[in-house]
C-alpha cells in the first residue's frame, strides 16, 4: 500500500502579497530589535540597581523607547495589510513590552501568516 503523501513546507505557504510580504519582513526585523533592545533595558536596570550605575538606564531607555514606537508602527502597518483582528494585534504589541516574548511572537505571527492563518 503506497504511502500518502504528506503535505511540505511548500504545500502548507501561502503565498502572500509583496506588500504582506514586506511588511512582514519589516515586522520581524522590528521584533527581534525590540527584543535584542528590552534584554539590554533589563539589563541596564540590574546595572543601575546592583552597581549604582544610573547613566545605563539614561541612555539606553530613550533609544528602546524609541526601537519600541518603532515596532509599534510597524506592527500597525502589516496588521492593516495583512486585515488582522484587534485582539491579534494587541497582543503583537504587548508582546514588545514583555522581555523574551517578542521572539516568541515573531515566530508566531512569521508561522501563521505563511500558514495562511489570520491573526
Amino acid at each position: 500500500m503506497p504511502a500518502e503523501p504528506h503535505l511540505t513546507r511548500t504545500d502548507a505557504t501561502r503565498t502572500l502579497t509583496p506588500r504582506v510580504a514586506a511588511a512582514l519582513l519589516r515586522y520581524r526585523i522590528a521584533a527581534f530589535v525590540v527584543g535584542v533592545g528590552l534584554l539590554i533595558l533589563c539589563l541596564t536596570i540590574v546595572l543601575k540597581y546592583a552597581f549604582d550605575m544610573d547613566w545605563t538606564v539614561q541612555i539606553w531607555g530613550p533609544i528602546h523607547g524609541v526601537l519600541y514606537a518603532a515596532y509599534v508602527l510597524l506592527a500597525f502597518d502589516l496588521s492593516y495589510k495583512a486585515r488582522w483582528s484587534l485582539w491579534g494585534l494587541l497582543k503583537v504589541l504587548l508582546a514588545g513590552v514583555v522581555p523574551v516574548l517578542s521572539f516568541y511572537c515573531e515566530r508566531w505571527v512569521n508561522r501563521t501568516m505563511l500558514s495562511g492563518g489570520r491573526i
